[in-house]
């Protein structure tokens, strides 16, 4: 029939349509996506001990509520994304020019993204430059205001150090832009596969295992577990590693968790490196369907406690609308959570600069919002016993 064969060649039509738009998409997303490893990086790999059955395993395995986190989806927090425009502190290279009057100073630059000042050594964490979290420039989680400082502007690095290889931790572009910096690479195994795919020169990487260290000048880092999880696409789920890391000084001693669940050795990364004069743990991004992948506020405050630190500073909010909660909190929990137990909070609005062997005055930069409790909303981490 005529309906019949007009149906067809729609469907036709349609099916090579989305390829092409398919195959048009996978073209522009190709090189972000990076590379896999291979030869002795992928034999290193291979003998680690988080290594089992052809990719990294945590040793307390992350649990989901597979259902619950798609549900969630459709029942955002009124307050998930800013209303109105933020203004982070707009950072200039002459700020850094003077050396920190205590040897430790952070500039949180959003998100995870910060330079740290210890001890004459300073270190990036997970740059993000983007404006997107994605491997499209076109879609995907979208900053919620422009980098308080542009990378031409930076001071000269010592260490840029990466976490993992999730988007908005790796990111493409702001890693190309840095391939030509006389800086070190420091990540955990198999990241530097994608960047020396993105011209990053072989000599200026380092891959770390757990508990495995590096030396910059005087500085010692240490790459440190996490409970998470890694991959860029469908099809490389966690075939790189996941890590945290302890920047040992002279004087100073300082923490970055990365994306973390709350797991037990955690009090070990306390016991063998600490105490931390600052620890910087992510607080945000997360759901109680799935509290092995984010740790949430309350237990960012319990690691805080676990790892022997002095000062915690809220990291991994504000920037990007990544799980369903309001976006202020986070925060709001955090504090909540630590003024039951007197712990030592410092939030630093983007771009501002702390020193955490001072008193900084908590400065509420952001607006008062409604936000779910730690009892209405409890973030668990399985496996804690």
């Amino acid at each position: 029939m005529t309906w019949r064969r007009g149906l067809s060649r729609t469907v036709r039509w349609g099916g090579a349509l989305g390829v092409i738009a398919l195959a048009l998409v996978t073209a522009d997303a190709w090189t972000a996506l990076g590379r896999g490893a291979s030869g002795e990086r992928r034999a290193r790999m291979e003998r680690s001990p988080q290594w089992k059955d052809g990719h990294f395993e945590n040793p307390e395995p992350i649990v989901n509520d597979t259902w619950g986190s798609v549900s969630t989806m459709f029942h955002p927090s009124p307050e998930v994304s800013p209303t109105q425009p933020l203004s982070p502190v707009a950072v200039g290279r002459q700020q850094f020019e003077t050396p920190p009057a205590t040897g430790l100073r952070v500039t949180w630059l959003g998100h995870s993204s910060m330079l740290i000042e210890l001890d004459g050594h300073r270190i990036l964490t997970d740059p993000m430059w983007s404006e997107r979290a994605s491997p499209l420039t076109w879609v995907g989680p979208r900053r919620w205001y422009a980098p308080p400082v542009a990378l031409k502007d930076l001071p000269s690095i010592d260490a840029v150090v990466i976490s993992h290889d999730h988007y908005d931790h790796l990111d493409h572009g702001t890693l190309v832009a840095m391939k030509d910096w006389k800086t070190t690479f420091i990540v955990p195994l198999g990241v530097g596969a994608h960047l020396e795919y993105w011209g990053i020169p072989k000599e200026r990487i380092t891959e770390l295992d757990w508990w495995e260290r590096t030396r910059v000048g005087a500085l010692d880092i240490v790459c440190t577990p996490a409970r998470h999880a890694s991959g860029r696409t469908l099809f490389d789920k966690d075939a790189t590693l996941w890590a945290s890391y302890a920047f040992l000084g002279p004087t100073h001693r300082a923490y970055y968790s990365g994306d973390t669940g709350l797991f037990p050795a955690m009090k070990d990364i306390g016991d063998r490196l600490g105490p931390f004069d600052v620890t910087m743990i992510e607080v945000g991004q997360y759901h109680r369907t799935w509290p092995d992948w984010h740790i949430g506020p309350e237990q960012a405050v319990l690691a805080h406690r676990m790892l022997r630190g002095r000062a915690l500073l809220p990291v991994h909010w504000a920037l990007f609308s990544l799980a369903v909660h309001g976006w202020t909190e986070p925060v709001e929990r955090v504090l909540a959570a630590a003024g039951n137990t007197q712990e030592k909070v410092i939030v630093p609005k983007p771009g501002q600069s702390i020193e955490p062997g001072a008193t900084p005055s908590l400065d509420r930069w952001w607006p008062e919002l409604p936000w779910v409790t730690a009892a209405q909303d409890p973030i668990v981490s399985s496996q804690m016993n």
